[in-house]
């Protein structure tokens, strides 16, 4: 297995042993390349009275696609920090009646990885997007994730 594969196998068990909803709501990760995640959660446990995502649901899966995606970030970097969400902001500009799939991509960030580095906090802006099968979205995510390293 890649190293990659590995960060994502790791990243996917933390979800499902330390964040129960996680699991309770079927989130796997789908695939890692070039600095996107995507995620995906299965409709069935997270369907609403009129047979769609439940807009807590879909809150919740691109929160943690965001966390997920910072945390994949610092293990590639070999840095030890916690993760927590600052805040968050999402739009819901259509109804998902299929599984739900959110990617996250990391941007450009380096100068903020650096600053990590320096001071031992930071915050990441980062953006998920809910895809559709046909391609368009479902709405969005914006949270602001602060890290501090560990030492």
């Amino acid at each position: 297995m890649t190293e990659l594969g590995d960060l994502c196998t790791n990243l996917q068990t933390i979800w499902h042993e330390q964040i129960p909803l996680s699991k309770a709501m079927d989130m796997r990760i789908e695939s890692f390349a070039d600095h996107v995640l995507t995620c995906r959660a299965s409709l069935g446990p997270n369907v609403n009275v009129h047979g769609t995502a439940f807009a807590g649901s879909l809150y919740a899966v691109q929160a943690l696609t965001g966390w997920g995606m910072m945390h994949l970030q610092l293990q590639l970097h070999a840095l030890d920090a916690s993760i927590v969400i600052a805040n968050g902001n999402i739009d819901y500009a259509n109804p998902v009646a299929e599984d739900i799939v959110v990617q996250c991509a990391f941007g450009e960030h380096k100068a903020t990885m650096e600053g990590l580095k320096t001071t031992g906090k930071a915050r990441f802006q980062l953006a998920c997007n809910v895809l559709l099968n046909d391609g368009s979205s479902a709405g969005g995510f914006s949270g602001l994730y602060a890290v501090r390293l560990n030492r």
